[in-house]
């Protein structure tokens, strides 16, 4: 009899409770969160004590783990506030700190022996060496540098300790610079990268100037002797969840704690879909289109596998972002034949749209009539959190999405 396939967590990015929710909701294994210090993403509203311990408290009600993001450089006005920090994850049961600093990791072992370190993707982990000293130190897991092939990340989990677990980026935003260690953001604007204050100066459109050609600006493209533009395209690894089993990948994680909730829970869903497919039959699986084009409803660059497979060329279209889809509305509850919607975007009667549900291929429909709470029949959907009902024969659990097709939305 041969040993069940052991299924890769999905592990999912969490800006504040409303994402943390969607997360949960669409099948997360665990989550990944900042509170208001020591964490590498200063945009996102992140959690502040009391959040801190409402969001482990759900996800825990949930079965889902919480990672706690401790990763900037801390500079030394900052020590001291350090170990405090760190009790209080402890205390309210974060499973686990995600540290890039060699004195944080020391620290964190002192004061809270007894919490998981994981190594962050800032400590640049390329080679079974370094993961090899880092788990001696203390750590359980390392999240390799998104810059490995899929025949580097196996030949660190060949030539590690078994125990030691493997967490591997497999979709999100691609930073230009070595594992996010950028200074670009700081030069030209002064926010600092690594203290979670990146402008993505990367993303930015750039032309040439010669010194004796003042105003004269020339665009910057790739020839055949290779790029000049700083704007990478997305990670997507949908497609490969077999190789990054077969390499040993222990953790599949989701970039995007700045993205919205629909984002998280369209792409957790994706590959939550994947995993539990691919462990059922892992000889036979093939990924079935509709898991593929799920990626693809969310805003994102145009894609690549990264490093994985070979260079990752650039993103070379205006503004940069694709998006397909519009979230119209979020179900709340179904009754009698009537579905309660929380608006979120326009819509109206005669639209098409797909409702997806947790761990659940999307199911379109057509919006017959939109009627208020009181009954009243409406022309549309107008007013953002507006309580709307729609005809519907089918009953959705409260969270599905509502979404329409972006041509549909003009």
């Amino acid at each position: 009899m041969t040993d069940p396939i052991k299924k890769p967590e999905v592990l999912a990015p969490v800006g504040d409770s409303e994402r943390l929710e969607a997360a949960i909701r669409y099948g997360a294994d665990a989550v990944y969160l900042g509170g208001k210090q020591f964490g590498m993403r200063a945009n996102p509203a992140n959690f502040d004590q009391d959040e801190l311990r409402d969001g482990v408290a759900l996800a825990h009600k949930h079965g889902v783990k919480v990672y706690l993001t401790c990763n900037t450089l801390p500079l030394n006005r900052e020590i001291p506030e350090l170990p405090d920090f760190l009790r209080y994850a402890r205390d309210v049961g974060v499973d686990a700190l995600i540290v890039a600093d060699v004195g944080v990791l020391m620290e964190a072992k002192r004061t809270v022996p007894e919490v998981d370190i994981h190594i962050s993707t800032q400590a640049g982990v390329v080679n079974y060496l370094t993961a090899t000293e880092l788990y001696h130190l203390g750590a359980k897991r390392v999240v390799l540098a998104r810059e490995l092939s899929i025949e580097d990340v196996k030949y660190i989990r060949d030539h590690t300790p078994p125990e030691l677990e493997i967490e591997a980026f497999v979709h999100g935003a691609m930073c230009m610079s070595f594992s996010g260690r950028c200074l670009l953001s700081n030069y030209m604007t002064g926010r600092d990268a690594n203290r979670g204050e990146c402008a993505q100066p990367c993303r930015w459109s750039y032309h040439l100037m010669e010194e004796k050609r003042p105003g004269e600006y020339f665009p910057v493209f790739e020839d055949e002797r290779g790029s000049y533009i700083l704007n990478a395209k997305d990670l997507c690894m949908i497609e490969h969840i077999k190789e990054l089993v077969d390499a040993g990948v222990s953790s599949l994680k989701i970039e995007g704690r700045a993205k919205s909730a629909y984002y998280v829970g369209v792409i957790t869903n994706a590959y939550r879909a994947a995993v539990d497919l691919y462990a059922q039959n892992p000889g036979e699986f093939q990924l079935p289109q509709w898991i593929a084009d799920e990626t693809r409803k969310v805003s994102h660059r145009e894609y690549s596998t990264g490093f994985y497979f070979g260079r990752p060329d650039q993103c070379y279209k205006s503004g940069g972002y694709v998006r397909e889809c519009d979230i119209v509305a979020n179900v709340d509850s179904w009754e009698e034949g009537l579905l309660t919607l929380t608006q979120r975007n326009y819509f109206k009667p005669g639209d098409r749209v797909e409702v997806l549900e947790p761990k659940s291929q999307p199911v379109e429909l057509t919006v017959k009539k939109i009627l208020s709470l009181e009954g009243e029949e409406l022309d549309a959907a107008r007013h953002p959190m507006q309580k709307v009902r729609i005809p519907c024969s089918r009953a959705f659990a409260p969270g599905s999405i509502v979404r329409k097709d972006k041509e549909e939305s003009r």
